[in-house]
């Protein structure tokens, strides 16, 4: 079935509660931004509407005015979400992965303290860890759609149908790559981000039957879950929301998602990851990139040869492949 100890990834996710309670801050400080930025606008709407001549009154106000608060806030997560990878995301990664190894590492409030430490130490600014996890990305994609590309090469009628859903299955699945490949990163202290991140992305390729497998079992529990906390939270939305002026009630079903996404980003996500990190950094022990997927990643992915250029530029090299350093 899978490869991850269930009881040890829980352990490790306890001993980083200090990590738990500030994603829980952040993203359920996000859910209560957008019910108070929704209900502002609502009421807003609403008493601009009792002024205004236009015929659908107070309600079509309040519900667009809703719409603005929720827009808003939107936007304001969109431009600070750089600054969430770097200050918790890569944190959180960082004492996962020391842990995963059977390191110590510091408990309380010097744990936030100790993992901002490693991770500055490895990208020096936000916009270089959050250019590489979007690079990560695109190549991701692309290896998705390598997976997948068989299908328009087998004459199987309704094939294309079903690749279609395979490879939605594999793209939630491989959502958690970027934080494994920075894990990798953090792992062997590379001060080299672009030139190890490119050599974590080859060795997840060339075990991608073994994380993919894995990944797959943890995409299943993890919207199973997710899809139950937005059922549960259904109700106190929709109170939320009752309460608010205007004809609000269709927002219950937003509402209900936005907490199903605090808690899958607060506590299911971390479990995740640090369960895909354990698997990739076991099952890579002892390899070295392999040099047919480097080929085929450069080929087919430009986010991969941008990866490659910047860190030729990294390590002063701008001819040939630079030298993978065995794993371990």
């Amino acid at each position: 079935m899978w490869d991850f100890d269930i009881g040890r990834t829980l352990a490790i996710m306890g001993r980083t509660w200090p990590f738990i309670v500030l994603r829980m801050v952040v993203y359920f400080g996000i859910t209560v931004a957008y019910i108070f930025a929704t209900g502002t606008g609502a009421g807003i709407g609403y008493g601009v509407g009792h002024v205004s001549s236009d015929p659908g009154g107070p309600g079509t106000f309040a519900l667009w005015g809703g719409i603005a608060g929720f827009g808003l806030v939107s936007a304001i997560v969109y431009w600070i979400r750089e600054y969430i990878l770097y200050i918790v995301k890569a944190g959180h990664i960082a004492v996962m992965v020391h842990l995963i190894d059977g390191q110590d590492v510091p408990d309380g409030k010097n744990q936030i303290t100790y993992a901002r430490q490693e991770v500055t130490a490895r990208f020096a600014e936000a916009n270089v860890l959050f250019v590489l996890d979007q690079l990560v990305k695109g190549v991701i994609r692309v290896l998705t759609g390598l997976l997948g590309g068989i299908a328009g090469f087998l004459p199987i009628p309704g094939l294309d149908t079903l690749m279609r859903f395979v490879n939605t299955v594999i793209r939630i699945a491989l959502t958690y790559v970027d934080e494994i490949i920075l894990g990798y990163n953090i792992r062997i202290g590379s001060n080299k981000p672009f030139e190890t991140a490119r050599q974590g992305v080859v060795l997840y390729a060339q075990n991608g039957k073994t994380m993919l497998k894995n990944a797959v079992w943890l995409a299943l529990f993890m919207w199973l879950l997710t899809f139950v906390v937005f059922l549960v939270m259904l109700a106190p939305a929709g109170a939320i929301l009752y309460a608010m002026p205007g004809q609000l009630a269709g927002w219950a079903f937003v509402l209900a998602i936005v907490f199903a996404w605090a808690v899958k980003a607060a506590l299911i996500e971390p479990f995740a990851i640090a369960a895909l990190m354990s698997v990739y950094f076991k099952v890579i022990e002892g390899q070295t990139p392999n040099r047919e997927w480097d080929e085929r990643l450069s080929s087919a992915s430009k986010q991969f040869r941008e990866l490659k250029e910047r860190a030729l530029d990294t390590v002063g090299v701008r001819s040939g492949t630079a030298s993978a350093k065995p794993t371990g």
